[in-house]
C-alpha cells in the first residue's frame, strides 16, 4: 500500500508541473514520438586541394593566399580548398600522395614534383620587382666583423632554410661553389625548419654566423626585429621564379581552368586584383612550362644533389 501511495503521488506532482508550465490562454502541444527523421552529416563535397610550399607559418600562408583562393572559386566555379603541409617534405609527400591538385613551390620543389610525380608547370609568379624570376642572398649580423666576404664564411655556422629551399640554401650553396667555398668548409650546415623567418632571426640572435634566404624575406620580419641590424654578404644569380603545377591526378580541362584565371589577373588595372596580389606578395604571372626549370637541373648537378 505504501508504494501505490508513492506512485499515485508521483504521478500527482507530473501533472501539476505540466499544468504550472501551460500558462493562461497557451494550448498544450502534443509530441508524437512515432514519426522519426534521422539526421545524418554530410560528407565534405570533393574540392581542388591549393597548397603553397609551407616557406613561412601557416598563418603566413593563409593571410597571403585566401584572397587568391576565394578568386579562383569565383573565376572557375569550382570548389577550392587550401590545405596547409607542416614542412617541405610533407608538401612533396603529400603531392605524391594526390593530396594536393594544385601545388605553388620554389622551383627546385616543383624539379622534384616533376620528376618523381608527373607535376606540370602551369605558370610563374612575376615578383614585386618586375621579374619572373629570383635570388638567394646570404645574410651576416651587421656588426659581425668576422665575415666581410664569401671567403670569411668558411669555418663557420650556416643556417638555411631547408635542404630542398631554393632561395634559403640551393641557391646560396651553388653562388659558394662558383666562388670555391664547398659544403665540406663550413663548421656546421643546420637547418630551420623549412621558415624563412628562423633563419633571420636566428642570425640576428647571434646563434649561427651566417644564414641564407630568399631575396625579399628580411621585409616579413621586419616589425619584429631591426632589420638594419642584418647585412646581405651576397646575393646568388637568378633562376626561374615560384611556380604553379598541377597534379597528374587533375583533368585537364580544371587546369586549364585554374590557369587562365591566374593569368587573368590584373595588378594594375583591376583594383580587386590588385588587393588580391598585393597580399600574395606578387604582381602577376607569366605562362611556364617544364623547360623553364633546366637551369634548376644543371645547379642540382653542379652541387651534386639527385634530380629526384
Amino acid at each position: 500500500m505504501p508504494r501505490l501511495n508513492g506512485l499515485f503521488l508521483a504521478v500527482m506532482l507530473f501533472a501539476s508541473m505540466f499544468l504550472c508550465s501551460c500558462g493562461d490562454g497557451e494550448e498544450s502541444v502534443k509530441v508524437s514520438l512515432n514519426k522519426r527523421q534521422e539526421i545524418t552529416a554530410r560528407p565534405q563535397q570533393p574540392a581542388v586541394t591549393y597548397a603553397y610550399l609551407p616557406q613561412y607559418s601557416h598563418t603566413e600562408s593563409f593571410q597571403r593566399h585566401h584572397r587568391l583562393v576565394e578568386y579562383l572559386i569565383e573565376e572557375t566555379g569550382m570548389p577550392v580548398r587550401q590545405v596547409f603541409p607542416d614542412s617541405f617534405s610533407d608538401h612533396i609527400r603529400m603531392f605524391g600522395q594526390g593530396k594536393i591538385d594544385i601545388s605553388f613551390t620554389n622551383p627546385f620543389v616543383y624539379v622534384k614534383l616533376a620528376n618523381q610525380f608527373g607535376a606540370k608547370a602551369m605558370a610563374r609568379i612575376i615578383e614585386l620587382d618586375g621579374r619572373a624570376e629570383f635570388r638567394g642572398q646570404i645574410i651576416a649580423r651587421k656588426d659581425n666583423e668576422a665575415i666581410q666576404s664569401l671567403d670569411d664564411c668558411r669555418g663557420k655556422s650556416w643556417i638555411a632554410v631547408d635542404p630542398a629551399s631554393a632561395g634559403g640554401y640551393l641557391f646560396s650553396l651553388g653562388h659558394f661553389v662558383d666562388h670555391g667555398v664547398h659544403i665540406h668548409d663550413f663548421k656546421e650546415v643546420v637547418f630551420a625548419g623549412g621558415r624563412q623567418e628562423n633563419v633571420i632571426l636566428s642570425v640576428y640572435a647571434g646563434l649561427h654566423d651566417l644564414g641564407s634566404i630568399r631575396e625579399g624575406s628580411l621585409k616579413v620580419v621586419e616589425k619584429k626585429i631591426d632589420i638594419s641590424q642584418i647585412r646581405v654578404v651576397a646575393a646568388s644569380r637568378s633562376y626561374p621564379g615560384w611556380v604553379y603545377a598541377s597534379s597528374p591526378r587533375l583533368s585537364q580541362e580544371a587546369a586549364d581552368k585554374i590557369k587562365k584565371a591566374l593569368l587573368k589577373l590584373d595588378y594594375e588595372g583591376n583594383p580587386r586584383h590588385h588587393v588580391i596580389l598585393e597580399a600574395a606578395r606578387f604582381i602577376g604571372f607569366v605562362p611556364s612550362d617544364d623547360s623553364d626549370f633546366d637551369p634548376i637541373r644543371e645547379l642540382k648537378k653542379k652541387v651534386g644533389m639527385d634530380l629526384d
